[in-house]
């Protein structure tokens, strides 16, 4: 891809959808206000169905605004503070947080790729990495290759709707549905995992 195709992908009026998509993913990636899955997943339905983006610039874009969002939830964790920290897990379970940090010891960079990919799992695996002082070195490979996972996996959902469906919205609505339902029964089977976790160690 030529740098003018680039250019004229990112600031043409048609195809906003690369900066949108790039930035709706970094923010959503430090403030969990934006869903950057289904977000992904549209993208790429939209680059299945139309010329108005590209699935490769797309996995990309998302790549690596995800990797630089979860940077910076992991920098502030680690160095703002306990006020910076409780910002960055507000809404978050305290057991959780504790849970996560002591399957820190044992795993250690497979938490932060396993965390990127389960709903609500990214969060928890920073803040708990922030506050153990994880280092660099091991965090940045392990999270750009936790975003170019979740990228590919988010992506294929809107690749395999708008390979079925030709209009672009019905492969918007398909994307957007079956992202719902992998996010929906993977809560489900973490949920009984820590149900079946906790009544384990009620027993014993």
């Amino acid at each position: 891809m030529s740098v003018q195709v680039l250019a004229s992908g990112w600031t043409d009026s048609s195809s906003l959808g690369y900066p949108v998509l790039f930035g709706g993913v970094l923010l959503g990636s430090v403030v969990p206000v934006v869903p950057t899955g289904p977000l992904l997943s549209v993208a790429a339905a939209v680059a299945m169905t139309t010329d108005r983006l590209e699935i490769a610039l797309v996995l990309l874009l998302a790549t690596l605004a995800a990797f630089l969002g979860d940077v910076v939830t992991f920098a502030i964790a680690r160095f703002g503070g306990p006020a910076a920290v409780r910002w960055v897990a507000r809404g978050q379970h305290a057991d959780r947080l504790e849970e996560v940090r002591g399957q820190f010891t044992a795993h250690g960079w497979q938490i932060v790729v396993v965390g990127r990919l389960l709903p609500a799992g990214r969060i928890p695996v920073l803040v708990a990495a922030g506050a153990l002082a994880y280092p660099w070195r091991r965090l940045l490979p392990a999270s750009f290759a936790a975003a170019a996972l979740w990228a590919i996996a988010y992506a294929l959902l809107g690749v395999v709707s708008g390979g079925i469906f030709d209009n672009p919205l019905i492969a918007t609505l398909v994307a957007t549905g079956l992202v719902l339902v992998v996010g929906l029964v993977s809560n489900l089977v973490a949920s009984r995992r820590r149900k079946a976790k906790a009544a384990r160690e009620h027993s014993s």
